[in-house]
């Protein structure tokens, strides 16, 4: 890694390059694809090496998400990880079987109630392993509603523990999508 690494997000572009060329080189676990220098470096922006690891195998596997949403997403948790955390680790990994149900739905959406507590896991960053904020499912989710995975992320760090705004500005943004 170059003296680069350290600035972000040029560091963060160097490290998603490096990445995605050894992911389709072979090295196919978030162990495996990352120096301890980049762990490193990705633990100061509060991002895992599984976090990265996950977008990587995404992209390589299926061409999404794109280096941009996937930068934006850092950011936002990075701002957060700064200004809310302090820069330190909540210490917390959040449960997987704790989540709502993939089909529980709220105001008639199935996934929204699921995709709002991993949001709020992302922020925090507690994502558990086996985990993904911006998976194959939230995606087409998002795009059915009318966000972006940033935008999403965005929305509900902005409403906190209100999940009744988030719900409401999700119908609202849905309704004005093209039929």
């Amino acid at each position: 890694m170059s003296q680069h690494a350290l600035v972000w997000p040029e560091g963060f572009r160097e490290v998603y390059d490096r990445a995605v060329k050894s992911y389709e080189a072979g090295a196919q676990s978030a162990d495996r694809l990352f120096s301890p220098s980049e762990v490193a470096f990705l633990a100061s922006i509060g991002c895992s090496a599984q976090e990265l690891f996950d977008f990587v195998e995404d992209y390589c596997r299926g061409g999404e998400p794109s280096y941009e949403s996937v930068l934006l997403v850092t950011a936002l948790r990075r701002e957060y990880f700064l200004k809310v955390q302090g820069g330190k680790p909540s210490g917390q990994v959040a449960s997987s079987a704790a989540l709502p149900a993939k089909q529980a739905a709220v105001a008639g959406i199935p996934w929204l109630p699921r995709i709002i507590e991993k949001a709020r896991i992302k922020l925090r960053g507690e994502m558990p392993p086996e985990l993904m904020y911006g998976c194959g499912g939230d995606r087409p989710f998002l795009k059915s509603v009318g966000f972006e995975l940033a935008d999403f992320l965005r929305l509900v760090w902005d409403a906190g523990d209100n999940t009744a705004q988030i719900v409401r500005t999700v119908v609202e943004r849905s309704k004005e999508l093209p039929r």
